[in-house]
């Protein structure tokens, strides 16, 4: 790799704040990508800046999604649907099942879109039949107007820069820049924006806006739209360590997959969206994007494990087989 000086701010040390306005030169690209190795060796998380995503758009994104939440019941329901295709679901499931950890729903309302849910019919129908796969077609409400506007034009910028993100995860991993393209040419991304409702009376004893849990895919691209924060991730066996919300900002994190493919020497991290303080009945708005590859891609260690209990971590599945079981368990 490059001697280049990687474009990074430590800030924690543990979540570091990686600058990615140079990625357009082959010394940049090189530099990033080592600040994005070693960050996703350590903690599995970073946050980028100088990203490029226009602050336009996040905004139009933010403000429309956030006006429809504030919907009455009865319209959100209208656009209801099954869980972990999209739509709107009044209650988001309990993350932490995923990882056979029992605890009371996650206090949140979500809405969800698929790439793939803008395809035809016949094109949805070759993605596989997989429960709360990504071939159903998306269902968008009326009301705000200019949503599904806003919901296409937001996935088609995170679909471009996850994509250049995993050109590189390939180079930080000494491969061919080009080494994901094919895995990722009919991917089954979404975006599942996460609304925390107002908290007006106490959470049930284990209860969290997000329980516990590591991301499925292979990478997470999260907009966070204040500095109330909440978002945490775990050090060793018991350290939460809170993630900055840095105007302007996108936190990135590897999920399973991605520590799949990579033998265990990238991290999927566990972290969860702690309560407000007590007395705080603000609501919240977080929008995470998650890049997922082909449906039909087969996952595994493209090297050796690192060590034994990444074998009994994982195993070689393809992607909507892992992405199915794990949503299974979330809405169970």
């Amino acid at each position: 790799m490059s001697n280049a000086q990687p474009t990074v701010t430590v800030t924690d040390g543990f979540v570091p704040v990686i600058d990615l306005s140079s990625r357009k030169t082959p010394e940049g690209r090189a530099a990033i990508a080592d600040a994005i190795g070693n960050a996703l060796r350590s903690s599995g998380f970073f946050i980028v800046v100088g990203h490029g995503v226009s602050r336009d758009l996040v905004d139009r994104m933010f403000t429309t999604t956030n006006a429809f939440f504030k919907l009455p019941e009865e319209e959100k329901d209208l656009v209801a649907s099954r869980p972990g295709v999209s739509g709107y679901r009044r209650a988001g499931g309990t993350l932490a099942r995923s990882l056979d950890q029992e605890t009371p729903p996650d206090l949140c309302e979500t809405f969800a879109a698929h790439v793939t849910g803008e395809l035809s019919d016949e094109e949805r129908a070759g993605l596989g039949d997989q429960w709360a796969s990504w071939t159903h077609r998306n269902v968008w409400p009326k009301n705000p107007e200019g949503f599904r506007g806003a919901w296409q034009d937001y996935m088609a910028a995170m679909e471009e820069l996850a994509a250049d993100l995993m050109r590189l995860f390939a180079l930080a991993l000494e491969l061919d820049e080009d080494f994901f393209d094919d895995k990722f040419d009919h991917h089954g991304s979404s975006v599942a924006v996460n609304y925390y409702p107002p908290q007006h009376t106490p959470p049930l004893p284990g209860q969290l806006r997000r329980g516990p849990h590591t991301d499925f895919g292979s990478l997470t691209i999260l907009y966070q739209e204040d500095d109330r924060g909440g978002l945490q991730v775990l050090q060793g066996e018991d350290t939460w360590r809170d993630v900055a919300a840095i105007p302007g900002s996108f936190v990135v994190n590897i999920g399973d997959l991605m520590a799949l493919w990579t033998g265990g020497r990238w991290v999927s991290t566990m972290h969860r969206v702690v309560n407000p303080p007590h007395g705080d009945t603000t609501s919240r708005l977080t929008i995470p994007f998650f890049y997922l590859p082909n449906h039909d891609a087969s996952i595994e260690p493209m090297r050796p494990f690192t060590d034994s209990s990444a074998v009994e971590r994982f195993d070689t599945v393809t992607v909507s087989e892992w992405v199915s079981r794990k949503v299974q368990k979330i809405f169970s």
